[in-house]
């Protein structure tokens, strides 16, 4: 991948989470300094990769140092983190990417800012997110190549974390909208269960499927931050991890280089003593997608019924077609798209009884040329369906240096559990591989 730090400064904004909360613990660091290095860094950057949709530094000052003058409140006091603009902060506008609530104040936290707040985190300022967090992009670009998608609608928190503007931010996923930018951008991205983080106070939440998720430079940052944000205890890796490695029904759709990049992955967790079993999806998850389909605009007819009322003409394209579609289905639609689905995440909890993990791929290949050329979410959106948690690793890259990524997925609500073996499937790649991201 291209190396990032030498594209703008970096002093302690090139630090990880976890490293700066052990030099913040220590002494050794002021919650000020480091956010002054990550505001030169975005001062620096943000002109070319346009990942915030607000921030103020001065008031990213003033948190900072009153930080430093109080106890510490969790291991990630003092540690700056971006906000997707999707979720409320009571003290900064959200937009939602919509016209007519740029710089609107809703004079409250959503509760997973709050969380965040109550930590003793620097809450930065807000990333971009697309409309609604919709698959249409807006500005943000891909620190990588600038000619290239960052993803959608969690672009400004991925971008913002690759680019070392900040350690951690958080996002959302309907489809693929935390894998997929953290996939395109290079970056570790972990999507929780359906309420894996708590999404009280999620305004604009599509109630079957909308997921939170974070995004970080290392493995021991995410987790770090589900700790702090959750109040979960860390999970146990186990004994002998079982992995089902995902070939059907999509396999195909995925570059040449990518199946190498998964295989590989295979063959060195093989090695390091997991049981790696081919496997291929029953036809049902397959059955499911126009339900999906279903689910996500009925439910976005509903939370949207107010825009839709007094700002119709401010949506974009997608989203008035989407608004058009809904109109021809019925509660019953809906209402069978519902038990459909319920039946697959049934059939999914019996797959995991076999299983840990499952690997597949994160994205279909390298973030492609074009800012609206956006991968679909073929290999990410069935595991929003299905409420499992899942993890992107940036350990490869293309032959023209852009990330390749992969992802391992566990059973649904057993976020903490999902991440110790995530951890531990990290250091045993990282052991063989040696210098990351590798090119194969």
């Amino acid at each position: 991948m291209v190396d990032l730090t030498k594209k703008g400064p970096v002093g302690l904004n090139g630090l990880t989470a976890s490293e700066a909360s052990a030099k913040l613990a220590s002494g050794e660091i002021t919650s000020e300094a480091l956010t002054r290095d990550c505001l030169d860094r975005i001062a620096a950057r943000e002109g070319e990769v346009h990942a915030w949709e607000y921030i103020d530094p001065d008031y990213a000052m003033v948190q900072a140092k009153a930080r430093d003058r109080e106890a510490r409140r969790s291991p990630l006091h003092g540690v700056p983190v971006g906000i997707k603009d999707i979720f409320d902060t009571k003290d900064m506008p959200t937009g939602h990417g919509f016209g007519p609530y740029q710089g609107k104040e809703f004079g409250v936290d959503s509760t997973c800012v709050a969380q965040l707040r109550d930590a003793g985190m620097v809450i930065m300022g807000k990333t971009v997110t697309t409309e609604f967090a919709c698959p249409k992009p807006r500005q943000t670009l891909n620190p990588h190549d600038p000619s290239r998608t960052p993803g959608v609608s969690s672009s400004g928190s991925a971008a913002s974390v690759a680019d070392y503007m900040v350690p951690l931010a958080n996002g959302t996923q309907t489809g693929g909208s935390v894998i997929g930018p953290a996939a395109n951008c290079g970056v570790y991205g972990y999507k929780a269960s359906l309420d894996g983080i708590d999404r009280s106070g999620f305004r604009h939440c599509k109630k079957s499927i909308d997921t939170i998720g974070l995004f970080a430079r290392s493995l021991d940052d995410l987790l770090l931050m589900r700790q702090v944000q959750t109040g979960a205890a860390p999970g146990t890796s186990a004994d002998k991890l079982r992995v089902a490695f995902l070939r059907a029904p999509n396999w195909d759709e995925a570059d040449s280089d990518m199946q190498a990049v998964v295989e590989k992955v295979g063959e060195i967790l093989a090695d390091a003593g997991a049981t790696v079993s081919d496997f291929d999806l029953p036809q049902v998850f397959t059955d499911i997608v126009p339900d999906a389909a279903i689910i996500n605009a009925w439910e976005a007819s509903i939370m949207l019924e107010t825009e839709v009322r007094d700002h119709l003409d401010s949506f974009n394209d997608h989203n008035l077609e989407r608004i058009e579609w809904v109109k021809g289905l019925s509660e019953e639609d809906y209402l069978n798209a519902g038990k459909a689905l319920d039946g697959a995440r049934v059939e999914m909890d019996s797959i995991f009884d076999g299983f840990d993990l499952i690997l597949s791929p994160s994205l279909p290949g390298e973030a492609p040329v074009g800012l609206t050329e956006v991968r679909t979410a073929t290999f990410a959106r069935l595991w929003t369906q299905m409420y499992t948690p899942s993890v992107n690793f940036p350990l490869f890259e293309s032959a023209n240096g852009i990330p390749l990524c992969f992802q391992l997925v566990g059973k649904r609500n057993t976020d903490d559990a999902t991440l110790a073996n995530a951890k531990w499937a990290d250091e045993k790649l990282r052991a063989a591989l040696g210098i990351v991201p590798v090119q194969l």
